[in-house]
C-alpha cells in the first residue's frame, strides 16, 4: 500500500463503493495520512506501552529497550519497502542533526531524561534520535503517498539557507537573541505562494505553510505523549507535565529543517520556475 495505486487499490476502492464520496474522500485521507506515520506512531505506541508495563528491576532498561524496538523497527520498514533507500539516507540524516540537537539542548538544561540506560551518550538515550527520523519518515512517505507536488517552489538555495538558519537559530538563542520570529515570517516569505498538490480520487490543493502548521499540530500532541509518560522532561516542569504550548513553534519550524533535508534527496516534487527539479519519479 506503498504507492498511490496500491494504496487505492487496496483501501480507497472499497471505501468508495461504501461510502457516499464526501466522507469516503475524508476517510482516505486520514487513513493515507495514518500509515504516512506508521514509523512514528508505532515508536509512540511502544513509549505508551513500555511506560505502563517496565519495572526498574528487569535486566533492561527501558530506555534500552526502546532503541532496540527502533533499531529494529527501522529494519523492518527497509526489508519490506515501507521506506526507500533513498528516503532511508535522508531520514538517517535527519536523525543525525536531531541527535546532535538532543546532546546540546539536555547538556544545556532544556530538557532531561531521568531514567537510566546502557545506550546512552552524553547524558541521552540513543532511542531519542528515532523521534526524529520518524518525522522525516513521515515526510518521505506522506509525499509518495498523496504524490505530493510543491507549486510554485521558491529557488532551492534559499531553502537551504532558511533551514540552516532554523537549525542554527535552536542553538544559538541560548547565548544571543532569539530569532524565531524573523524565522516564522522568512517562512511566510519564501513558502506564501507554494501549494502542496496532492492526490485523492482528484488533486487537492493547500498551502505549504499551513500544512506545515497542521503537521506541527500533531507532533505536537505526540510530544505530549512522551512529556506524560514521563520519557524526558522539561525544564522548569515536572514529570507527566504537559509540553509547554510554545514547542508547538519550535516543531513548525524544525519541520521546514525536515522538509528541506528530504528535498535535498526527494527532488522531483518540487516545481521550480515550472519546471521540476529533476526527472526522477
Amino acid at each position: 500500500m506503498d504507492t498511490v495505486q496500491s494504496f487505492e487499490t487496496a483501501v480507497g476502492a472499497p471505501l468508495r463503493r461504501a461510502l457516499p464520496a464526501p466522507l469516503a474522500e475524508a476517510a482516505v485521507f486520514v487513513l493515507k495520512t495514518l500509515w504516512a506515520c506508521l514509523f512514528g506512531a508505532l515508536i509512540l505506541l511502544a513509549v505508551i506501552t513500555t511506560k505502563a508495563v517496565w519495572s526498574a528491576d528487569w535486566p533492561v532498561a527501558r530506555y534500552d529497550a526502546l532503541f532496540g524496538f527502533a533499531l529494529g523497527l527501522q529494519a523492518v520498514m527497509l526489508l519490506f519497502r515501507l521506506e526507500t533507500r533513498a528516503e532511508a539516507k535522508v531520514i538517517l540524516l535527519f536523525h543525525l542533526t536531531g541527535t546532535g540537537m538532543e546532546w546540546f539542548k539536555v547538556n544545556v538544561g532544556s530538557w532531561t531524561y531521568p531514567e537510566e540506560a546502557i545506550f546512552m551518550v552524553w547524558n541521552v538515550p540513543l532511542f531519542s534520535g528515532f523521534m526524529y527520523a520518524s518525522v522525516g519518515s513521515f515526510i518521505a512517505r506522506v509525499i509518495r503517498l498523496f504524490d505530493m507536488r510543491f507549486t510554485p517552489y521558491p529557488p532551492f538555495w534559499t531553502t537551504v539557507v532558511l533551514a540552516v538558519a532554523i537549525y542554527a537559530n535552536f542553538f544559538a538563542h541560548h547565548y544571543w537573541y532569539d530569532l524565531r520570529w524573523l524565522l516564522f515570517a522568512a517562512t511566510l516569505l519564501l513558502f506564501a505562494r507554494t501549494r502542496v498538490v496532492f492526490h485523492l480520487s482528484r488533486r487537492y490543493w493547500m498551502p505549504l505553510p499551513l500544512a506545515a502548521l497542521g503537521a506541527s499540530g500533531m507532533l505536537y500532541i505526540a510530544e505530549n505523549v512522551g512529556t506524560l509518560t514521563g520519557t524526558w522532561v522539561y525544564a522548569g516542569g515536572a514529570r507527566f507535565d504537559w509540553t509547554p504550548p510554545s514547542k508547538m513553534g519550535s516543531w513548525y519550524l524544525l519541520l521546514f529543517v525536515a522538509f528541506v533535508t528530504v528535498t535535498c534527496v526527494v527532488r522531483a516534487p518540487l516545481d521550480i520556475r515550472r519546471s521540476r527539479a529533476t526527472t526522477d519519479r
